[in-house]
């Protein structure tokens, strides 16, 4: 405006008045002319997507499309930030080992994350705004929801994965939003039931011997003189045989518990295990008393690095395991080889009863028995096999088990090669 008036002007006084706003009018159309073009620009750019540069202008609208550019980098890069936050918050929210799940005032999902989508067997982009209790029909779970009282998490057992349990906690938050939370609590659960399990085991264990070794005592009190020596020796002696049936359980509790609370490791040192195997060989034959046909096969004198005394205990456990189950006339055979690989081999082969294809998985937990009759007659406490599973554990050996019923069992105890030393072959 003022460069039109300064040319303008001029031209009034030096030609004429018309002429001056003739050139005058001209400059103002110009400039409504050029405002127009910057508006049209303008307006074009707001429907451009977010993150276009604003056109050059000059005079005043370079100032305002600067302005408009500044705020709008302002903008988009507050966006960003928001976006990232966002993102990072996905991610972590993804990475929780519990599951979340964010439902709306209606109860719909907005959004879960993988273990969520796990743990109610749903799908994350499928079941995005569906009615949670259309999905997770289960009838606790819905009215846990439903009635409104979130204060104590709520023990849910899914139908769609067998023995899983979750503890799930519901949170309130914004305009009666939700967060169901849910965390796996299986292993604690089985964890209690092995506990609940294990006390009744042992006060099942304890209370047979305590009721015969109290009944025999209560025997030669009340029958005072009426007892013959011969007599009263036979119910005293069966009392100790009992009472030693408690020492034994008593002992392989506290060496079970010794192992499964991480005591520290007895000092390692190099053994002989061919001497070990062949000791345990003599000990299997005095434990059968001739009943038995023994065999003893060592391939190679191996010097092996752990401890002799856990292993020896270990090993003799599978040795009188095998006379416990095979009946008289049997064989039992106890073996040690090196494989190609330099990994030791010790098995413990029987003619015995055998095992069905079922129990050997759950031979090693605590008490568990094939046959709890013949176990308790032979002295067995239940606790062998998990002792073995523990020591051979800590030693990072491995025991494979395969049995066929009526034709014997076969124990085999493999020895990693990085403890095995040297060997020499017989000659």
């Amino acid at each position: 405006m003022a460069a039109v008036t300064l040319f303008a002007v001029p031209v009034a006084l030096l030609v004429s008045p018309l002429v001056g706003a003739i050139v005058a009018a001209i400059g103002l159309l110009l400039i409504l002319v050029r405002h127009n073009l910057y508006l049209t620009q303008l307006v074009q750019w707001t429907h451009e997507p977010i993150g276009t540069p604003l056109p050059h202008a000059f005079g005043v609208w370079d100032f305002v499309f600067s302005d408009l550019n500044r705020r709008s980098r302002q903008a988009s890069e507050a966006r960003e930030r928001l976006s990232a936050a966002l993102d990072r918050f996905r991610e972590a929210s993804q990475a929780m080992p519990d599951g979340v799940m964010y439902l709306s005032h209606t109860g719909t999902i907005e959004w879960m994350n993988y273990q969520a989508s796990i743990d109610f067997s749903l799908d994350e982009e499928r079941d995005r705004g569906a009615q949670v209790t259309n999905l997770v029909r289960q009838p606790d779970f819905v009215h846990y929801l439903d009635k409104g009282h979130y204060d104590e998490p709520f023990l849910f057992h899914p139908i769609h994965r067998k023995g899983a349990a979750l503890l799930v906690q519901v949170i309130r938050f914004g305009d009666h939003r939700k967060m169901v939370i849910s965390r796996d609590v299986s292993h604690i659960e089985k964890l209690e039931t092995m506990r609940r399990d294990f006390v009744a085991n042992v006060s099942h264990e304890l209370r047979t011997p305590l009721t015969v070794v109290g009944g025999f005592l209560e025997t030669v009190i009340d029958a005072e003189d009426d007892l013959d020596l011969a007599d009263r020796n036979h119910y005293l002696g069966l009392a100790l045989e009992q009472s030693g049936r408690m020492r034994r359980l008593i002992n392989d509790l506290l060496t079970l518990s010794a192992l499964e609370t991480g005591a520290p490791q007895p000092a390692e040192e190099l053994f002989d295990v061919g001497g070990i195997v062949r000791e345990i060989g003599r000990e299997t034959e005095a434990l059968s008393g001739g009943r038995h046909t023994v065999v003893v096969e060592v391939d190679c004198d191996c010097k092996c690095q752990g401890s002799p005394k856990e292993l020896h205990s270990a090993f003799a456990n599978l040795a009188s395991n095998a006379v416990r189950y095979t009946p008289d006339g049997g064989t039992v055979t106890l073996s040690w080889q090196l494989g190609k690989n330099g990994v030791g081999k010790y098995c413990v082969r029987d003619t015995g009863i055998g095992i069905a294809p079922e129990h050997i998985p759950r031979l090693t937990e605590r008490f568990y028995r094939v046959d709890r009759g013949r176990s308790r007659e032979t002295g067995g406490t239940g606790l062998g096999l998990a002792i073995v599973k523990h020591v051979l554990t800590r030693h990072q050996c491995e025991m494979k088990i395969s049995s066929r019923l009526g034709q014997g069992s076969e124990f085999c105890v493999i020895v990693p090669a990085a403890r095995i030393v040297s060997c020499d072959r017989p000659s």
